[in-house]
């Protein structure tokens, strides 16, 4: 039932995509000149931009991800939200305006704008690539869970058309059609999922028929070929989803219990709503794998009150665990979404499409008050999927357009629509950054090739291609990871390699080249390393059991923030103290 595609849903998902590309044709005449395909001329209004900034940052995490934590596991989700937004607070009184004075195309060209190092060039662009790359998973992962439902393909699908269709919109014209995509993304995410709380706060919470036995865990036994333990063949879980249905009233995901011993609420209140659901008994989904690779999903009843606290996730289970690497490692997270919004090259290189610094700021202004609301509406988007039986317990990426499902085809065909073009807007934008670093600042200005305006934007075209097929294949290995972990991720990688050299040689004027290039080099490789070396990745990625990756793990926990991004500054002040006189004697030397 849950993957039962709509010819509806279809035919909107082939208007929204087709009116992308027409766009970006349409526009692609506009943006002949690097000037104008890497930053839109400077020409972009700073509301527009504002709204671009949400497009560009309401990514597949945001939506797909963040909503699925929420359905799954309670405030833990919203806790992403928080550390995502607090980021905007970093760019706003320590990034926007610097930056715009100091850059042209690109992050590099910021932090060289004082040295003319190609060393520090080549550092900054191959962070920025690499960086990108790390982001583009969780958008692409993202696209592929879209397909499944709407059109009935397979996840690799949906990944090969996202990367075909990004490459298109980079490759004809450049920011200036990726900064509308994602103004009129920004401006119908947060539209139509107004109308969809809307509707759930109409709706209220009401009770499934009747109430699902402890022996359902009997029929959620699923083995890694695909079959029930003690059934018939199974095809995804459209058989088990129909059988609950069937039997109890209800999909994945239910109120087990409501005060007073109702049965439904009716309308609710936006406050009365979360009210409500303390007061209630939720019947959540419990995922575990046994050593023969057999995973089981168990129905276990939990207060709507302990599924507002933190601490009921994985990734968040440090909030509730008295131990101190556990709480480390969840400090360590929120520090990386604190700090890592600010390093994100796709963010940063929209700075460059405002005309002045006064711009810059007032965009970030407009961007924090659309992602903020945006974050706000996603709680009520979670708990409404957590309550409605709409969930996918084997994907969790696909909470937000299965929970629009219950409101009828047409809106779920706009919300997966408008989700698509969501993971289009971001991965055009990353795509961007990393076609502007090889091009302006890899073969411009590090290998000296002999690139004018023409060139450099021909020679981005044929990047931005090269990194499309790349993304496609990070997509399709990265399939079962949650979008919100993935990111998680791309920002403790951004914020370690960035962040100390972008806020030192803003503040302080001892800052050298050689400094900046030691930071930027320690902190990617550091956080690179200490991700490959943990647990999660061990688990989740390499498969190995949760006992055996603990067991083999090189480093105490998981997230890296908290130790590279000091590491970071600490390593950028020594190298700049011992290279003062070099400096002084070579101001502008080139590596």
């Amino acid at each position: 039932m849950i993957y039962e595609t709509s010819t509806l849903a279809i035919a909107v998902f082939v208007a929204f995509v087709t009116a992308v590309l027409i766009l970006s044709f349409w526009l692609g005449s506009r943006a002949k000149s690097a000037g104008g395909y890497f930053a839109a001329h400077g020409q972009v209004g700073w509301f527009v931009n504002g709204i671009a900034f949400a497009g560009d940052y309401l990514s597949a995490a945001s939506f797909l991800g963040i909503c699925g934590m929420i359905a799954f596991f309670g405030y833990d989700g919203f806790l992403y939200s928080i550390g995502f937004l607090a980021g905007w607070i970093v760019a706003l009184f320590v990034i926007a305006e610097p930056i715009k004075r100091m850059g042209k195309y690109t992050l590099a060209d910021a932090l060289n704008a004082r040295f003319q190092s190609r060393g520090l060039k080549l550092v900054a662009a191959i962070a920025t690539l690499v960086i990108s790359l790390f982001y583009l998973i969780p958008q692409m992962v993202g696209a592929g869970a879209l397909v499944k439902p709407l059109l009935g393909l397979p996840h690799w699908a949906g990944v090969a058309m996202v990367g075909a269709a990004v490459t298109v919109i980079v490759a004809t014209a450049g920011m200036v059609s990726t900064t509308w995509v994602q103004f009129i993304k920004g401006t119908l995410l947060v539209a139509v999922c107004t109308v969809v709380v809307a509707l759930l706060l109409e709706r209220g919470f009401s009770l499934p028929t009747k109430p699902i036995p402890s022996d359902a865990i009997q029929t959620l036994q699923v083995t890694p070929s695909g079959t029930l333990v003690h059934g018939q063949p199974l095809s995804k879980e459209n058989q088990l989803d129909s059988r609950l249905r069937a039997e109890f009233g209800t999909g994945f995901g239910s109120i087990a219990s409501l005060p007073d011993g109702a049965r439904s609420t009716g309308p609710l209140g936006p406050l009365a709503y979360f009210k409500v659901f303390a007061a209630s008994t939720v019947t959540t989904w419990k995922k575990s794998t046994d050593p023969n690779g057999v995973t089981t999903w168990s129905p276990v009843e939990r207060t709507g009150a302990d599924l507002l606290l933190p601490g009921a996730s994985p990734t968040f289970k440090g909030v509730r665990d008295d131990r101190l690497v556990a709480k480390l490692d969840f400090l360590s997270l929120m520090l990386a979404l604190f700090l890592g919004t600010a390093s994100l090259p796709h963010i940063l290189i929209r700075y460059y499409t405002v005309k002045d610094a006064a711009s810059a700021r007032k965009s970030t202004v407009v961007g924090i008050g659309a992602i903020g609301a945006f974050y706000v509406l996603t709680l009520y988007l979670g708990i409404g999927a957590m309550t409605s039986g709409a969930l996918d317990p084997t994907d969790s990426n696909m909470t937000a357009p299965l929970f629009a499902k219950t409101f009828g085809d047409g809106l779920f065909a706009v919300i997966s629509a408008i989700a698509f073009t969501t993971v289009l807007g971001t991965v055009s934008g990353l795509i961007l950054a990393g076609a502007g670093a090889v091009a302006h600042d890899l073969l411009r200005d590090v290998f000296r090739m002999n690139l004018d305006d023409r060139g450099q934007v021909r020679a981005a075209k044929i990047a931005s291609v090269a990194l499309g097929i790349g993304a496609v294949g990070l997509g399709i290995l990265f399939e079962k990871l949650n979008v919100s972990f993935l990111v998680g991720w791309a920002f403790n990688v951004a914020a370690s390699a960035n962040l100390p050299a972008l806020v030192m040689l803003l503040f302080w004027r001892r800052t050298t080249k050689e400094g900046i290039i030691a930071a930027m080099s320690v902190g990617l490789l550091a956080s690179l390393a200490w991700v490959l070396a943990s647990a999660d990745t061990l688990e989740k990625v390499l498969g190995y059991s949760a006992a055996d990756a603990a067991t083999m793990a090189l480093v105490p926990f998981s997230q890296p923030a908290i130790v590279t991004v000091p590491l970071g500054f600490l390593t950028l002040v020594v190298v700049s103290l011992c290279t003062q006189s070099t400096t002084r004697k070579k101001p502008h030397a080139a590596l």
